[in-house]
Order: C-alpha cells, then structure tokens, then sequence
C-alpha cells in the first residue's frame, strides 16, 4: 500500500494531484516548523494511518531548502518503523544543500524533484527559487519582511 504524508503547509498542495493518480491512497500530516531564533526544526503536530510501516511513502513537500525538515520528518517515519528504502521524498524544487542532506543522512530515501538550485540565502530561502509556495498557492500573503533581502530576484 502507498500512504502519502505531507509536511505541512506546503506539501499539502501535491494532496490533490496524488489522491487524484492513487484513488485509493492514505495521507497524513507532519507540521514542522523552524524555531528563529535557534534555526532548529520543531515537531508540532503529527497524524499518520495505523500501520503506517508497511506501507510504502511518498513524503511531500514543495520546496526543500536546508533539508532540516525533511530529515526530521524522514526521521518520524523510521520511528514509526517505515522501512527507509520505502521512503520516497517528493519535492518541485529542492536545494542543492538539501539533496546533499538528506542523501547523506538517508542514503536510501529515494529523492524526487523537479529543479534544484545552488544556493541559499541567509534566511534560508532557495535562490533563486519560487518564493513561498505555500502562500502563492493558497492565496496568503507572507509577511514583506521575508523577501527584503531577495529584492531584485525574479520570483
């Protein structure tokens, strides 16, 4: 069986797509978010399907910039005793920091991504990347702060 787990909220946006293509289909949610003033990920909120470790899974996220998020959410998954060859990191645009990351960490994660970029700022956004993703696609407005010092990128 495939489960999909979306880390929340960006990851959300490839629900419909997948469930659309595997009718049948589990989900689940991780919410990870960054601490700022440690640059730590936090776990906040956790729902996986029962028997959720035999299952193959498709762990999606929109964009993967640090990696951090995803190491701890690859990480929740292998305490919840998915097997890491079973794990299937999907992603539109990665950095290449966080390809590195994650494939050193879990070598046999399987990484799926449309584009990966070079660099990432000192706020840890993708340069050039697509912005915040999550805010362009649901329609929400990510404070001005966030992209001073991306002024000038072609977003």
């Amino acid at each position: 069986m495939i489960t999909g787990v979306s880390i929340l909220r960006a990851g959300e946006t490839m629900e419909q797509a997948l469930t659309a293509v595997c009718k049948d289909i589990r989900l689940g949610k991780i919410l990870i978010q960054t601490n700022h003033d440690t640059g730590e990920p936090e776990l906040h909120y956790l729902r996986l399907p029962k028997d959720i470790s035999e299952d193959y899974v498709i762990l999606m996220d929109s964009t993967v910039s640090t990696g951090a998020a995803a190491l701890m959410a690859v990480r929740v998954l292998l305490d919840h005793d998915v097997q890491e060859d079973k794990i299937f990191l999907l992603s539109l645009l990665m950095a290449e920091m966080g390809v590195h990351s994650v494939a050193y960490a879990f070598p046999k994660v399987r990484i799926i991504t449309t584009a990966v970029d070079k660099k990432v700022n000192d706020e840890f956004h993708i340069i050039p990347g697509i912005g915040n993703f999550g805010d362009r696609y649901f329609g929400t407005d990510a404070p001005s702060d966030w992209y001073e010092s991306d002024e000038g990128m072609d977003y």
